[in-house]
């Protein structure tokens, strides 16, 4: 797939010449499976990189080298780990924006991405707001803060709107579809205001990865499809079955020009509603590398948890080439196995060519505790293989074979 250059910004062989200075220590706030999986990459690239972690047993607390114990909102924890790094990135995006703006100000440590690019991953009215303005495309959507305006929206669309908590939702949490003025009271108490969308008719899902790097220098990844089971990404195939060049380049432009418009540092995955005519509407932002991306571990020349850091300390970005025509990731949500390892064993040695990332995690149902990449020419015989691996991993060998 190609690369999409930047709107006019610097090359990285400019900003070499000019004898630029990448860091060497970044902080990770989180210590979830996203910040695990930039610890091997960071290794490989000299990078010191200390994780803020709420509990030791968090998935990358378990691992990393260097740990410092805090909450994300506590902003002496914050600041603890900011004095000790020169670049602050994050695993998760809720630190909130008040710290962080105080940090930037302070200008000891960088943020990447800034609080000014953060919100729009942190605030779903404030995203919505931003993107309507800049003249991307979104589905039709209210700012809620009565019943009153959740019967008004009603009356707009077929009955049906989907209800969204401003802050906090991620996995199908914070999200509910209503068809009563009174289905979101109890959020209304909670939160004050909500954003309500129009149930899009969509045909699938997409996601369009892009990273940027302070500089403005930017590349594109494949635009993917993604499924969804009970609200959490369940697979992935890269690139997405049926998107002509085009409709990829068309896709990739639209998250690179969201990426600088709202002045992104590091990943930015943009997930997307396709409709029956082939457009698409922003569904999602993410500012951090994203389940949809797991795929370029090994099916990209770089994979997104790389390109973070690369993009967050101001190095050269790598290229996004896919290493195969089809790459496919199946995410592994807890089942009946507490003890993985035998199934690991057996997934690896039924497919030799399967790939496994497990996160550390104790296992309860539903609960991501790692997943499987394959990569060759058929996507839905790799999604089969994959799925056997992930039946073998999640109930064990001994289970009965699913589907």
């Amino acid at each position: 797939m190609p690369e999409i250059p930047p709107r006019p910004a610097p090359s990285a062989a400019s900003d070499v010449a000019a004898g630029a200075r990448s860091a060497r220590s970044i902080g990770i706030i989180g210590a979830g499976q996203l910040a695990r999986m930039m610890l091997g990459p960071a290794i490989e690239l000299g990078l010191t990189t200390p994780v803020l972690a709420t509990d030791p047993s968090e998935s990358a607390a378990d691992v990393a080298a260097r740990v410092r114990r805090g909450r994300h909102d506590d902003e002496q924890a914050v600041r603890a780990l900011a004095a000790e790094v020169e670049v602050i990135t994050f695993d998760h995006e809720h630190v909130p924006t008040a710290i962080l703006e105080r940090l930037e100000q302070e200008g000891a440590t960088a943020v990447h991405p800034g609080p000014a690019a953060l919100v729009h991953a942190q605030d779903k009215l404030v995203m919505r707001e931003r993107l309507t303005a800049l003249g991307h495309p979104c589905p039709r959507w209210w700012r809620i803060g009565t019943a009153d305006d959740v019967a008004a929206a009603l009356t707009e669309t077929d009955g049906r709107l989907v209800i969204k908590t401003p802050r906090g939702g991620y996995d199908a949490h914070g999200v509910r579809i209503v068809d009563g003025a009174d289905q979101a009271d109890d959020w209304l108490a909670q939160h004050g205001e909500l954003l309500a969308e129009e149930l899009v008719p969509f045909t699938r899902e997409l996601s369009a990865q892009v990273a940027r790097r302070p500089g403005g220098e930017a590349v594109a990844y494949p635009v993917v499809q993604s499924v969804q089971k009970d609200g959490v990404c369940y697979e992935v195939v890269a690139p997405a079955p049926g998107l002509d060049a085009s409709a990829q380049q068309r896709i990739q432009g639209l998250a690179r020009a969201i990426a600088e418009d709202l002045g992104v540092t590091g990943m930015l995955a943009v997930e997307l509603f396709e409709t029956a005519d082939g457009e698409v509407l922003v569904n999602e932002l993410a500012m951090r590398p994203h389940n949809t991306g797991h795929w370029s571990m090994d099916g990209a020349v770089t994979g997104q948890f790389e390109q973070h850091l690369r993009a967050v300390a101001d190095l050269p970005l790598g290229s996004t080439t896919p290493l195969a025509p089809v790459s496919v990731m199946v995410n592994l949500l807890g089942g009946t196995a507490e003890d993985l390892a035998p199934g690991a064993g057996a997934a690896l040695a039924a497919d030799p060519e399967l790939k496994l990332h497990l996160y550390g995690k104790s296992v309860r149902p539903g609960r991501k505790i790692g997943h499987v990449t394959l990569l060759g020419d058929d996507a839905e015989d790799l999604l089969a293989r994959a799925h056997r691996a992930e039946r073998l991993l999640i109930d064990g060998p001994g289970a009965p074979a699913g589907p």
